[in-house]
C-alpha cells in the first residue's frame, strides 16, 4: 500500500515539475522589459500605488515599446508628448504588429487629425467589416427579423471604446493609452490574451488634439517649473479648442464641435457596446455610477450595467491593494449631453473614470483634507469607498497612469469575459425601445408645418437625425408637410428624452451635476406635440434620408417685401446678406402694429420691410434664410402718422474675452460665426488702448464667472508677464487670440474706457453673471443685486413675461414665452426705474408693484366697486417651471430678466440669463439679435396705435436715436 502511495506521489511530483517547466518555458518565451519595470517602480511614490497589472511589460523583439521608441517610459517626470509624436508611435505599432491599425476619423477646427486606433486578434483584424455589420444588426433589432439571435451573438465581437484626452489639463490618458496599446498587442499573458481574443478595443488617443497640443506647450512653457500645485497659477492655457473649453464634454445634444462629430461618427460606424471616457479630477480613482437621480428615460438594463461593471472594477483594484478607489459619490447620471452619453443614449453602456491628476508630469504633495463628495470626506471609509486615501498624498504622474491603466485593464477584462451578455443586453435595449414605442404612450411626436420659425423646425429635424432618430415627413394627405417621429424605433427613449419635459425631483438629496432640462421644442422655439395615436396613413409618410432645409416663400405681388417678424433666428443674417447686395437695398423696421391696406394681414411691431431688392434677390433671401415674405405694390413705409419706423443700420460688433475665462466667449464666437454675423474679438489690451467708440458700436461681454474684481484684474499680475504668443518652441499658442501678457486684466483705466464707450453712444450687452460684474464695476449704476432667499435655479426652462412689447429688444416675442435659465445672479432697479425692466421672470409682479387697495389717509374713502363674480374666482396661476426644477421659485418671480439701462448717450443691455448658452437655446438668441438690429433705436418707445398702409402719405423719417 505504501509503495502504491509513493508511486502516486512521485507521479504527482513529476507532473508538477513538468508543469513548472512548461510555465517557465512560457515565461521565457516572452521576455519582460526589466528596465521598464524598474522605472515604473522608481516613478511610483508608494508601493500601495503600484498594481501588479501594470508591471511586467513585454520586451517584444519586433514591436517597439514606448521606452524604445521615445527613449523613456510612459510617466517619466517632465515628459509629455504632442499629438504628432503620439500618433507617430501608434503608426509604428501598426507597422510592426498585425494586431493594431490606425485610421483618421476627421479633422479638428485647427486642422489637426483625429485618429482612431483599433486593436484585436489577427483573426478579428481580418474581419473588422464583418463585425461592424453584426453590431449594426444588433443595434436595430428590426433588421434581425426571424434570424437566429443566438447565432448572431455567437458570431459577433464586442467593441470596447476608450476615449482619452477630452479635457486638456487631464494629462494622463493620452500617455497611458500608448503603453496600454503596446501591452494589448504584444503581451501573451492569459489576461491580455483573453482581452485580445474576445473583444475589439478601439481607442481615441487624443479626442481634443487642438487643446492637447496647447496644454503640452503650456506645461513645458510655464507649469513644469511650479513647485506647488495649489499656488493659484493657471494650470491650463486660456484656450483648448478654437471655441470650446471644458464644455467640450457638454456638446452631445448640439453635436456642434469637430471632436463631438468625430465621436458620433465612431459610434455609428462601430456601435461599441461599452465605452469608457477617461478623466482626471477626483482622488484617487472614481468609477462612475452616480448618486442619482438617474435620467428618466435610461433603460434599467444600463443602470444595472453601471453598478455591476463599477463593482467588478473596484473588486479587481482592491485585489491589487489600491487605496482611494470609490464609486457612487460624484456626478448624478441625469444630463444626456456628455460624451459618454453618446453610448447611453444609443442602447450601449457609457462609463467614465476620474483619476487624480497633477495637470502634467510633475510630482506634488497634495492635500485631500478638504475634498468632499456627496457630503463625505474623500478620506472617509464608506460602503462605496472601502479603502480611502490618507489626508495627504505625495502624488506623481506615474501614480496616475498606474491607477488609470489598472482600471482600464479591469474594465476590458470584464468586457472580454462577459461579452455575450453585454451584446445581448445591447440588442435587448433596442427591443425594449421598439416595444415601448409600439405599446405605450405617446406613439409619436408631430412637428407641424405651421411654426413661428419654420427654419428652426427644420433644424430640429436635423438635430434629431444627428442622434440617429428616425423622422418621417407627410408627403400627402391633409397634414402634408408635417414631420413625424414614430416611436416604434430603437432610439425611442432618446426621442422621448429630447422632446418632452424633464421632471427633476425637488427632493433630490444632492445638487445636480449640470443642467437639468433640455426639451428641444422649448429650446428651439418649435411646437412639438406628443400624440397617443397616429393620424397619418403609412403611405403618406416618407422617411427623411438627408438633412432638410426650409425654403421660405413669397406671397403677393409687388416690389417691397414685408416680413411679419416673430423672432426668427435668420433675420439678422438676412439683413447682413441684404447689405451686401448694393446701396439700393435697405430694410426698415415698423415700430407699431400695422394693417396693410387691402389686406386682412396685421403686422406686429417689429415687422421688416425689405426695399430695393430685385425679384431674384428677394427670392434668394427668402429661400436661403427660410423667411416667408409678402410682396406689396404699395410702399409700406409711406403711411400716415402716428406710424413709427426706423431704417436698419447694422453695427460694428466686438466680442470681449478675458484671459481667465474663455468658455462662454467661445460659444458666443461660435454662434456668431454659424449665423454669419461679423465681429471683432477684443481683450484687455483693447480696453486699455481706449478709443473704443471710434471702432465699435456694440460690445458684447458674454457670461464670465466671478466678480467685478475678476473682471478688472483677471489673472493675478504677480504671475506675469505670461505671453500667450506663437513661437517656434511653442507653436500651438497665440490662437485664437494672442497677447504679450495674459495677466493683469484691463485695470481701472480699461474699465474707465469701457464706460466712456457707453457714455459716447455705444451699446454694451452683458450676459448672465457679466451683468452683475458690470453693475458692481459702476458702469450700470441703476442695477443692484436682488435678494432671492433660498433660490436654487439649476439650468431649467421657465416662463417669462414681456413687460415692454413696444421695446425693439422685445419685438417678435409674445406676452409670455419660455427661456432657459441657470444659476445666474439676480439684478433689480429701484421702483421708479422699472421702465428699464423689459422682461421679467414668471407672470406675477413683484410685491412692491402690486396695486394698493387699502385706505389712504387724507383722501376720501372710495366706495367699494361692485365685484365681478368671475373676477372673484381664484385665477389659475401660470407655471414658472416648464421643464426642470426650481426651488423657492416665488423668490425670483417678478424680478428682471432683461434691462435697458441708459448711460450717457449709450445703453447697457443687461441679461440676467445667457441667451447663447452652449449653442442650445436658439429660441432665446433673437432677443440678442434684436439688440444688434435696433442698436441705434433702443430708447424710443413705439406707438402701439394700429396704422393702415397708405399709398399717398409721405414716409416718416427714421428717429435715429441711440
Amino acid at each position: 500500500m505504501q509503495l502504491f502511495i509513493n508511486k502516486r506521489l512521485n507521479r504527482v511530483r513529476s507532473c508538477m515539475l513538468a508543469g513548472l517547466m512548461l510555465g517557465s518555458v512560457s515565461l521565457r518565451a516572452q521576455s519582460i522589459d526589466e528596465t521598464y519595470n524598474e522605472k515604473i517602480k522608481e516613478y511610483t511614490t508608494d508601493k500601495r500605488f503600484l498594481p501588479a497589472s501594470v508591471l511586467n511589460l513585454p520586451d517584444d523583439p519586433k514591436v517597439p515599446s514606448p521606452r524604445k521608441h521615445f527613449g523613456q517610459i510612459i510617466g517619466t517626470p517632465g515628459i509629455i508628448h504632442r499629438t504628432p509624436e503620439i500618433y507617430g508611435y501608434y503608426q509604428k505599432l501598426a507597422q510592426t504588429s498585425p494586431n493594431i491599425t490606425m485610421q483618421q476619423v476627421s479633422t479638428t477646427e485647427e486642422g489637426r487629425p483625429i485618429q482612431l486606433v483599433v486593436i484585436g486578434s489577427e483573426d478579428a483584424m481580418k474581419r473588422l467589416d464583418h463585425y461592424k455589420k453584426q453590431l449594426a444588426l444588433l443595434a436595430d433589432p428590426r433588421k434581425v427579423g426571424n434570424q437566429d439571435i443566438e447565432k448572431i451573438l455567437g458570431d459577433t465581437k464586442l467593441v470596447y471604446y476608450l476615449n482619452g484626452g477630452l479635457h486638456s489639463p487631464e494629462m494622463g490618458s493620452p500617455e497611458m493609452l500608448m503603453e496600454l496599446a503596446y501591452r494589448l498587442v504584444t503581451s501573451q499573458s492569459t489576461d491580455i490574451k483573453t482581452i485580445r481574443d474576445n473583444i475589439i478595443v478601439i481607442i481615441n488617443p487624443v479626442s481634443e488634439p487642438d487643446g492637447w497640443d496647447k496644454q503640452v506647450d503650456w506645461y513645458n512653457r510655464y507649469f513644469k517649473v511650479r513647485k506647488e500645485y495649489d499656488d493659484g497659477f493657471p494650470d491650463s492655457p486660456p484656450y483648448w479648442g478654437k471655441y470650446v473649453f471644458h464644455d467640450n464634454n457638454r456638446d452631445g445634444l448640439q453635436v456642434s464641435q469637430a471632436l463631438t462629430k468625430a465621436m458620433f461618427k465612431i459610434f455609428y460606424e462601430w456601435h461599441p457596446t461599452a465605452s469608457l471616457d477617461l478623466h482626471e479630477s477626483v482622488p484617487l480613482l472614481y468609477i462612475s455610477t452616480g448618486t442619482g437621480p438617474y435620467n428618466e428615460t435610461i433603460d434599467p438594463i444600463t443602470i444595472g450595467e453601471w453598478q455591476t461593471m463599477a463593482n467588478h472594477d473596484m473588486a479587481s483594484l482592491a485585489a491589487q491593494g489600491l487605496p482611494g478607489v470609490f464609486t457612487w459619490a460624484f456626478y448624478d447620471g441625469w444630463y444626456p449631453g456628455y460624451a459618454l452619453w453618446i453610448s447611453n443614449n444609443h442602447n450601449a453602456v457609457g462609463r467614465f473614470y476620474e483619476t487624480f491628476g497633477n495637470s502634467g508630469a510633475t510630482t506634488y504633495l497634495r492635500d485631500l483634507s478638504q475634498e468632499k463628495y456627496a457630503g463625505d470626506a474623500v478620506t472617509s471609509k464608506e460602503w462605496y469607498r472601502p479603502d480611502p486615501a490618507t489626508e495627504k498624498v505625495y502624488w506623481s504622474y506615474r501614480n496616475n497612469i498606474n491607477y488609470m491603466e489598472a482600471g482600464v485593464l479591469a474594465s476590458l477584462t470584464y468586457g472580454a469575459t462577459n461579452s455575450r451578455m453585454l451584446l445581448k443586453n445591447f440588442y435587448q435595449k433596442g427591443l425594449n425601445n421598439i416595444r415601448k414605442g409600439t405599446e405605450e404612450k405617446p406613439r409619436a411626436f408631430v412637428i407641424s408645418k405651421d411654426q413661428r420659425d419654420p427654419a428652426m423646425a427644420a433644424y430640429l429635424v436635423n438635430q434629431l437625425r444627428a442622434q440617429a432618430i428616425e423622422v418621417h415627413k407627410a408627403e400627402s394627405g391633409k397634414n402634408q408637410g408635417d414631420y413625424v417621429v414614430l416611436l416604434n424605433q430603437p432610439y425611442r427613449n432618446l426621442a422621448v428624452s429630447l422632446l418632452t419635459k424633464q421632471n427633476y425631483p425637488k427632493e433630490a438629496k444632492f445638487p445636480p451635476y449640470d443642467d437639468i432640462a433640455w426639451t428641444l421644442g422649448y429650446l428651439y422655439g418649435v411646437d412639438v406635440k406628443a400624440e397617443d395615436s397616429i393620424a397619418y396613413a403609412t403611405s403618406d409618410l416618407k422617411m427623411i434620408s438627408d438633412d432638410v432645409n426650409y425654403a421660405g416663400n413669397i406671397a403677393g405681388d409687388g416690389t417691397d417685401y414685408v416680413l411679419n417678424y416673430k423672432g426668427q433666428n435668420n433675420v439678422l443674417p438676412a439683413l447682413l446678406w441684404m447689405k451686401s447686395q448694393g446701396k439700393q437695398a435697405k430694410a426698415v423696421i415698423l415700430d407699431t402694429k400695422t394693417t396693410i391696406a387691402g389686406s386682412k394681414d396685421t403686422l406686429a411691431a417689429g415687422a421688416v420691410v425689405f426695399k430695393g431688392l430685385t425679384a431674384d434677390q428677394s427670392k434668394k433671401l427668402a429661400t436661403q434664410f427660410g423667411l416667408d415674405l409678402k410682396a406689396t405694390k404699395a410702399d409700406p413705409t409711406a403711411i400716415s402718422s402716428p406710424m413709427r419706423q426706423h431704417e436698419v443700420s447694422l453695427p460694428r460688433v466686438a466680442i470681449y474675452h478675458s484671459w481667465f475665462y474663455t468658455q462662454d466667449e467661445g460659444w458666443a464666437r461660435y454662434t456668431f460665426e454659424q449665423r454669419g454675423i461679423p465681429y471683432s474679438s477684443i481683450n484687455k489690451d483693447h480696453l486699455k488702448a481706449g478709443d473704443l467708440r471710434k471702432k465699435f458700436d456694440v460690445i458684447l461681454i458674454p457670461r464670465m464667472y466671478g466678480s467685478a474684481t475678476n473682471f478688472i484684474h483677471e489673472i493675478d499680475s504677480k504671475f506675469g508677464p505670461l505671453p500667450y504668443t506663437k513661437t517656434a518652441e511653442y507653436p500651438s499658442h497665440g490662437f485664437p487670440d494672442a497677447t504679450n501678457d495674459i495677466t493683469g486684466g484691463p485695470g481701472f483705466a480699461g474699465l474707465e474706457n469701457l464706460k466712456k464707450f457707453v457714455e459716447a453712444g455705444g451699446v454694451l450687452i452683458t450676459l448672465d453673471n457679466s451683468s452683475k460684474m458690470i453693475a458692481e464695476a459702476g458702469i450700470a449704476l441703476d442695477l443692484e443685486p436682488a435678494n432671492a432667499p433660498g433660490l436654487f435655479h439649476p439650468g431649467s426652462i421657465v416662463q417669462v413675461k414681456n413687460r415692454k412689447p413696444d421695446s425693439p429688444i422685445m419685438y417678435g416675442f409674445p406676452e409670455t414665452f419660455s427661456i432657459f435659465r441657470g444659476m445666474a445672479p439676480l439684478l433689480q432697479t429701484k421702483k421708479q426705474n422699472r421702465d428699464m425692466m423689459l422682461m421679467q421672470y414668471g407672470t406675477k409682479p413683484l410685491k412692491d408693484e402690486e396695486e394698493y387697495k387699502g385706505a389712504v389717509m387724507g383722501m376720501p374713502d372710495k366706495k367699494p366697486a361692485k365685484e365681478d363674480p368671475k373676477s372673484a374666482m381664484p385665477k389659475k396661476e401660470d407655471p414658472y417651471v416648464l421643464s426642470g426644477m426650481v426651488r423657492n421659485e416665488q423668490t425670483i418671480i417678478g424680478h428682471g430678466g432683461i434691462f435697458n439701462v441708459p448711460v450717457g448717450t449709450g445703453r447697457v443691455i443687461a441679461f440676467t440669463f445667457d441667451p447663447l448658452h452652449r449653442y442650445l437655446n436658439h429660441h432665446d438668441a433673437p432677443l440678442l439679435w434684436n439688440v444688434l438690429i435696433n442698436w441705434n433705436h433702443l430708447d424710443t418707445p413705439a406707438n402701439l396705435t394700429t396704422a393702415t398702409e397708405s399709398k399717398t402719405a409721405p414716409a416718416s423719417k427714421s428717429s435715429g436715436g441711440n
